[in-house]
């Protein structure tokens, strides 16, 4: 059995400047975006929440330093970086873009937003919806196939907590439904012998109360 507890990174500066934040652009947390983390951290050290035998985290800033965060309530684990858990690749032509200026940029390829379509180019030169699941897809089936009987945390991003639900749930890769997932919450599947998946929770944010909201999107 594979426990997987996906970590959404803290509050970044890139969603905080409305900047689309790729892995050549990505410049960390903000002050905020640290202490949700360290919150974080505390509530795993009281012993309250599964043991974590491989911290993963994905190779934008953002979440590597989330993971350093978490890494103290885990003696004896260390970290891997691993770029399959990344967010959706925007490309060299959008990342670091302000997302007006991306609007006014392309306005076709940001119209490809409503079209539903995976395979549309929303970012010139960048990933499609398409290619950016099929990459999550492969570094879940990596993830499992590697520590098939571990407690495995991943800091990871909102897109890609979408990607998985919608990949192990056996949903369409984009329209039907609507996530926000939130800043360092938790979401929990545990993958069975058999190869089913459990949910067990989503969007878990118990550690934040008394925090500012901050932001949601990535």
């Amino acid at each position: 059995m594979t426990r997987l507890l996906l970590v959404r990174h803290g509050e970044s500066n890139t969603t905080v400047a409305r900047r689309i934040g790729g892995p050549r652009t990505c410049s960390g947390l903000t002050p905020l975006g640290v202490e949700q983390s360290q919150r974080l951290r505390d509530r795993w050290a009281t012993g309250s929440e599964p043991a974590v035998d491989v911290l993963i985290a994905s190779q934008f800033p953002r979440a590597r330093q989330t993971a350093e965060v978490l890494q103290a309530a885990f003696p004896g684990v260390g970290m891997d970086i691993d770029s399959g858990w990344g967010e959706h690749d925007p490309g060299p032509e959008c990342d670091g873009l302000l997302f007006t200026e991306y609007l006014e940029r392309h306005p076709e390829a940001a119209a490809a937003w409503s079209t539903q379509d995976p395979f549309a180019e929303v970012f010139p030169g960048g990933e499609t919806l398409a290619v950016f699941h099929e990459r999550v897809i492969a570094a879940i089936d990596r993830t499992v196939n590697t520590y098939p009987d571990a407690s495995v945390l991943v800091a990871c991003h909102g897109g890609v907590v979408d990607a998985v639900l919608r990949h192990v749930l056996a949903t369409a890769a984009t329209g039907g439904f609507e996530i926000h997932t939130l800043n360092t919450s938790i979401t929990e599947l545990v993958r069975g012998p058999k190869g089913v998946w459990r949910l067990i929770r989503y969007n878990d944010t118990a550690h934040l109360v008394g925090l500012p909201a901050g932001t949601i999107t990535d």
